[in-house]
């Protein structure tokens, strides 16, 4: 079986940055970090996957759910310093 620890060797994201993808396209994590390192090797796919994470807290403040806007708002962050937009 694939860990998360073996995903996240196989790609240029962290495992929050990989959880905010899958949340906002609604697949597995697998496939979420399979996407998001094709993108962020794509021009501007850094800027699509910032748009993803954008979504994501958008929605997680219309559920009024707080924390989990502030942790995507962290992990977003940590996405632009990692992958800054050329």
């Amino acid at each position: 079986m694939i860990s998360k620890d073996d995903i996240l060797g196989l790609c240029d994201l962290d495992v929050d940055e990989i959880e905010a993808i899958a949340e906002h396209e609604h697949i597995p994590d697998v496939a979420a970090a399979a996407l998001g390192d094709y993108l962020v090797h794509q021009a501007n796919g850094a800027e699509r996957v910032h748009a993803m994470i954008v979504d994501d807290i958008r929605e997680a403040l219309d559920r009024k759910d707080g924390p989990h806007a502030a942790s995507l708002y962290v992990t977003l962050q940590h996405f632009i310093a990692h992958h800054p937009a050329p």
